[in-house]
């Protein structure tokens, strides 16, 4: 049935795979920046806590009856760490990012970075406002695809923290200038964790206004878990509840995982100093805003090669590849429970 179009794919050296790998490999490609999916003691926490409720699964849609304790548990810390006024779970961040785009109505305006996430790509599709797309991190462009803004009863501006493909972080010109002409729509899921005197992200290391924010983050990578969430001011979190299909027509997260992202982010508030430490160690080492470090490759076979040379070492780096990016990039995560040596070496070799 598809024999043709994969075929052609693994001739251009871009057929994907699902691989298991050795648990003792080093870990220089997940997006667990803090290490923190490794750490038992937050594992053992999560489970004593879940073992305490009836059921350990939500069962439900969040408005059936799904909403379980564990949710209002860490939507009620995510809005104490981050100063939001309420917070909604949802069961991933590509569902979040979808619901997202349902806060446009015909006659709303989505202005979206286009390094964007393919969530979000996605969700701009499914959107019936208008949806235009600014040259990446470039606020003169932004100020361009703005110009009329006023013509419009709502305006989204939607950006990442951290661009996971690229490593660099949003221009505070733009979320400044977003915050002046409308909402400021931010996916953090590589900020948090890695940015900020709290570690919470650019809404933390910017400052910016919660009544002009809507944030989402993830559970699924600094954090250790997985799933997502959604900040914002009282009346957006109901509207999202109301029409977010991505919230209403899917079985809530489950409450381990809810659980575990609560307990990781207890581990972070008592260590805070320790992880900014580490992480300050590695930007100097990767040159980089966040804890990604982008190098790019010859072509297709020689990003494979030089990634099969590592995973030879024991060591498993990210090997990113088109249509995903436009040209084939290396992508080394400075995660904190893999030595600044090996780190430092692996972008070495990758340079040669």
């Amino acid at each position: 049935m598809y024999e043709k179009e994969l075929a052609v794919l693994k001739q251009k050296n871009r057929l994907r795979e699902r691989k298991l790998y050795d648990e003792n490999i080093i870990d220089l490609a997940s997006n667990d920046y803090l290490g923190l999916a490794h750490n038992g003691q937050i594992l053992d926490k999560a489970y004593t806590h879940a073992k305490k409720y009836r059921s350990h699964a939500a069962k439900a849609s969040m408005l059936v009856n799904g909403y379980h304790p564990s949710h209002q548990l860490l939507e009620e810390k995510l809005k104490k760490l981050n100063n939001f006024e309420d917070a909604l779970i949802l069961g991933s961040g590509f569902l979040a990012n979808l619901a997202l785009f349902e806060l446009g109505r015909k006659g709303d305006l989505f202005i979206v970075d286009e390094e964007y996430h393919a969530s979000g790509i996605i969700g701009s599709r499914l959107t019936g406002a208008e949806v235009k797309f600014f040259a990446h991190n470039d606020i003169e462009d932004l100020a361009a695809k703005a110009e009329n803004y006023k013509n419009y009863k709502r305006v989204f501006v939607v950006v990442e923290g951290v661009y996971s493909m690229e490593g660099d972080k949003v221009l505070k010109e733009i979320t400044d200038f977003a915050q002046e002409i409308g909402i400021l729509i931010i996916d953090e899921a590589h900020s948090v964790g890695v940015l900020g005197d709290n570690l919470m992200g650019i809404t933390d290391e910017y400052n910016l206004n919660p009544e002009k924010t809507v944030k989402m983050g993830t559970l699924g990578k600094a954090l250790g878990s997985y799933g997502a969430y959604i900040l914002a001011n009282k009346e957006i979190i109901q509207f999202l509840l109301n029409r977010a299909k991505s919230v209403i027509y899917t079985t809530a997260l489950s409450p381990m995982d809810t659980l575990t992202a609560y307990y990781s982010l207890e581990e972070i508030e008592k260590n805070i100093n320790f992880y900014k430490r580490e992480i300050n160690k590695r930007k100097l080492i990767l040159n980089s805003d966040s804890l990604i470090k982008i190098l790019p490759a010859q072509d297709n076979k020689a990003l494979l090669l030089k990634q099969k040379h590592l995973f030879n070492r024991n060591i498993l780096i990210g090997a990113i590849r088109p249509p995903t990016v436009k040209t084939p990039i290396f992508r080394i995560i400075g995660r904190l429970d893999v030595e600044i040596d090996i780190i430092q070496n692996t972008i070495d070799f990758l340079k040669e």
